[in-house]
């Protein structure tokens, strides 16, 4: 019968036979095994603590990134404010253009399912899912792209308007909007637009146009911006004319000329001699026929002088070409 018992971290047994305690000696294999749990043991026990180490701790290079995260979070959000702000700017510029540059210009604004439009077809930004700031990236990304977008439709818009400017300042000098000869007392103004007694049938037939007395050689003037589309010497009718093609619709017609002084497809500027006061063709008097053609329809000249008179002049103006007197051709 053996009796075991521990001293320290030896262990002894209790030899019945020799009434004495004696070593208990491992063999090999034994002390492999008590090893081999022992290393297996450590093993275990130093990976747990590491486990539990790095769910509560972040390593130097995890610091670094995360630092590095809330960095680049912190900059994505200022961006986020910066482009609501020239979200706010661009909706006003939007604003101004639809309703006041467009409006003088006389263009359509721009409908809001063209100026908002978003970006149609698959999904643009699934490449930034599955990270721990993707809303924010995302909305960031769709915010640069709307913005982008917008600032390219306005950028059209602005040449648009650049080009109705232009087109309105051509307009502005073609329109004929002077008188033809010198007249800033309105004496010279002699018959106007409408029916009238003819000087020479002497049946009311309509007039469709002013009648300027003046001298023989008087100068008269392009009242618009023009081409000279017609020139003819004739002994009848309007006897020697000229016509003054303005675009946009307009021309001009100068009747009854002693002589005229440009030449077919000549370029003339508003206020520029043309020819002289006469009596040729269908006239009873030297006087100048003018007359306003809009869309190959004669219209009122009078209603074309604001250039040349104020309100008072104006309507001076209006009073003597409604006189219901006799034309000179």
């Amino acid at each position: 019968m053996h009796n075991y018992f521990n001293m320290a971290k030896v262990k002894y047994y209790y030899d019945t036979k020799t009434l004495s305690y004696k070593r208990i000696e491992l063999s090999g294999l034994d002390k492999l095994k008590r090893m081999f749990y022992f290393l297996m043991g450590s093993g275990f026990l130093g990976l747990v603590m590491v486990i539990i180490f790095f769910q509560f701790f972040d390593s130097p290079k995890e610091k670094i990134l995360n630092r590095e995260i809330e960095n680049l979070t912190t900059q994505f959000e200022v961006v986020q404010k910066k482009l609501s702000q020239v979200e706010l700017v661009l909706d006003d510029v939007q604003k101004r253009d639809d309703n006041i540059y467009r409006v003088i210009f006389e263009a359509d604004p721009i409908p809001s399912s063209i100026r908002k439009a978003g970006y149609g077809g698959v999904n643009r930004y699934q490449e930034l899912n599955g990270f721990k700031n993707s809303d924010l990236i995302i909305e960031t990304s769709k915010k640069i792209d709307q913005i982008t977008k917008q600032l390219y439709i306005q950028s059209k818009s602005f040449d648009d308007i650049i080009e109705l400017a232009k087109s309105k300042a051509d307009m502005l000098a073609a329109l004929p909007a002077i008188q033809p000869v010198s007249n800033a007392d309105l004496s010279r103004m002699a018959s106007g637009y409408g029916y009238r007694i003819h000087p020479i049938y002497k049946t009311r037939k309509l007039h469709a146009g002013m009648d300027f007395s003046a001298k023989t050689g008087t100068p008269i003037y392009a009242t618009g911006d023009g081409k000279i589309s017609k020139v003819r010497r004739s002994r009848r009718g309007y006897g020697n004319h000229v016509v003054i093609e303005h675009g946009y619709g307009y021309k001009t017609l100068y009747a009854h000329m002693t002589k005229y002084i440009v030449k077919k497809g000549q370029k003339v500027k508003r206020g520029e001699v043309i020819g002289y006061v006469g009596s040729t063709g269908t006239s009873v008097a030297p006087h100048l026929h003018y007359e306003v053609h809009k869309d190959g329809r004669k219209i009122d000249p009078v209603n074309f002088y604001y250039n040349d008179l104020n309100p008072e002049e104006y309507e001076k103006m209006l009073e003597i070409s409604s006189q219901n007197n006799q034309s000179f051709d």
